[in-house]
């Protein structure tokens, strides 16, 4: 399987940019796009996956994604600021990340159990949704700057949707590392912008 090609790319650039959306619906909402959710959570227990598109259960699970992501490509302003700023800030956390044996350890031994977790109660249920939420606290959390989440004070201090905030953007970190692996890199995310508009049209007609 061929993993550099620009539609793997995309389409992990269309994972990002789905966790950051989540992060803000559920920020500013208290709920999220459930089938949006559903994918992104799936992504993280999805550590060994035939394709890019396996990760996410097809290109449906990614379809929130693409639209965020294709609004963010088109135009001359910057359509969803606060999201663009969360899907940058887990690019560069996860560069980080990549060098940090001790903390990806940590993420393993957690994403184990979220598994057997999400086997017994469900990929939704409180249960797995806060286990990913103390895998992202203790580990991604301790690396530099933090993730500052912008939203209504009533939903961010939910311990049920800070769970769920952080579990997403734990997701975020998983899309970011798929990108990466991938053959991912911002110079290429600036000189082939037009190739990534491109491939998202087409990738959007397909959902």
């Amino acid at each position: 399987m061929q993993l550099n090609t620009i539609t793997n790319q995309t389409i992990a650039l269309a994972g990002i940019a789905q966790s950051a959306a989540l992060v803000h619906q559920l920020a500013t909402t208290g709920t999220a796009d459930s089938s949006a959710m559903e994918a992104s959570i799936g992504s993280v227990l999805k550590i060994d996956s035939d394709s890019v598109l396996d990760v996410y259960g097809g290109l449906a699970g990614v379809k929130l994604g693409l639209e965020q992501f294709n609004a963010q490509m088109t135009g001359y302003k910057i359509t969803y600021p606060e999201q663009a700023r969360y899907g940058a800030s887990l690019v560069f956390l996860e560069n980080q990340l990549s060098g940090r044996k001790d903390l990806l350890n940590i993420i393993q031994i957690g994403i184990a159990k979220a598994q057997a977790q999400s086997e017994h109660f469900g990929l939704l249920h409180e249960n797995v949704l806060a286990n990913l939420g103390d895998i992202y606290s203790n580990t991604i959390s301790m690396l530099q700057p933090r993730i500052m989440v912008n939203g209504e004070s009533d939903f961010l201090s939910r311990p049920d949707t800070a769970n769920k905030i952080r579990a997403c953007l734990l997701a975020g970190i998983r899309s970011a590392m798929l990108w990466r692996q991938c053959g991912g890199k911002r110079w290429k995310f600036l000189l082939y912008r037009k190739k990534i508009q491109t491939e998202l049209q087409l990738l959007l007609k397909q959902v």
